[in-house]
Formats: structure tokens, sequence, C-alpha cells
């Protein structure tokens, strides 16, 4: 599926994705950290195919206890009652709008923990399935870890490829690479007439 870019979970959304992983671990070990996984990625896919529920869980107008009535009302039963505990937590700190982050994070551990590893791909244009493929040999073979590979949209790309790999990007963008060529071009522009105009004194 091609998603839109989305910010990645920073500091705080990994401590609170921590504390859940933790205490999931500790109860049910990895099967009860796939499910909530799982679970988690499912909510993460019903906020993107749904911008009103983004929307509603990163409003500021919405008053802390009316959020928390409205998600027990939408998940209660529905969800297990670890996830549903993390977003009433998150909304009594006034942190809802960390959700799919903190869901994108609990992600992320479960792939360290078990020798898998995320990787982002964006492109301005849908990959066909051997471009992905070569993507994921591409990163095994260099991290020798089982990839997951996600892809994400980014019409502000002329073209080419952006790769994140945890806090590493490799970017091979069309506009990146025309940066660089117009930094080296001035640059190299800059030394050409120096050394034109040193040349023109000793004649």
């Amino acid at each position: 599926m091609i998603q839109q870019v989305e910010t990645p979970p920073d500091a705080v959304d990994k401590v609170y994705a921590r504390s859940l992983f933790e205490v999931i671990e500790a109860r049910g070990g990895r099967e009860a950290l796939e499910s909530v996984a799982a679970e988690l990625d499912d909510l993460v896919e019903l906020g993107r195919a749904n911008p009103r529920l983004r929307e509603f869980l990163g409003s500021m107008i919405i008053a802390t206890d009316r959020r928390e009535r409205s998600l027990r009302v939408i998940f209660e039963g529905k969800i297990s009652e670890m996830v549903l505990n993390l977003m009433l937590l998150l909304n009594r700190k006034g942190r809802s709008e960390r959700f799919f982050r903190v869901a994108r994070a609990f992600d992320e551990m479960l792939q360290e923990k078990f020798g898998r590893v995320e990787v982002d791909v964006y492109t301005r244009f849908a990959l066909e399935n051997e471009q992905l493929e070569g993507v994921r040999d591409a990163v095994q073979k260099a991290l020798n870890r089982e990839p997951v590979v996600y892809t994400y949209r980014d019409t502000s790309m002329i073209g080419g490829m952006k790769i994140r790999v945890g806090d590493m990007l490799l970017d091979a963008s069309v506009s990146t690479r025309l940066r660089k060529l117009r930094e080296r071009l001035k640059v190299e522009g800059s030394a050409e007439m120096r050394s034109r105009f040193e040349r023109a004194v000793e004649d």
C-alpha cells in the first residue's frame, strides 16, 4: 500500500511504547507482543483511512473527559484493554495525537526484538514489485536482518527514492541529486573563474 508521509516517532513516543512493550512482554511473551502489534497496526490503518479519527485525537478544543467518553464508546469491547488503556493514558496526559506514533514505535521495537528491521521507502510514484524486492534484498544483505518494508508517497519529490532504516536516511531522490549538482557547479564554477583570472594576470 502507498501511504502518505508521516512524522516518525520521537523520544517521548518511544517512552510510552517501551512501557507498553515491557508490560506486555512480561505478561504474555512473544505471542502477546505480536497480537498487540497487529492490533495497533489495524488502528494505524484505520487512522490513515479515516482522517477524522486523527483530527479527533489531535484536536485541542475537545475536553479530556469528553474525549475519554468518546474513546470508550468507540473502542471499548472492540480492542484489547491494554491498547484502550494506552489511548486513555495519552488522552489524560494531553498527548492523544501521539497515539499513532507510539504504535509505530512499538512496532519498531518488536521488529528489533525478533531480528527484523523496518524500512521506509519514499517515492513520488508507486514502486513495481521488482523494485521493492530489490530494496529488500539490498537491506537484508547490508544488515543481515529481515526487512519489513513500508512504502510512502511523497509528492514533493521529483523522482528517485529515499530510504530510511532507523535513524539512517539514504537520499537518492532526484531533487537531492540536483541540489548537490548545483552546489558542486557553484563551487567548481567559482574555482574555474579564479583559475581563469589568475592565468589572465600571469599572461
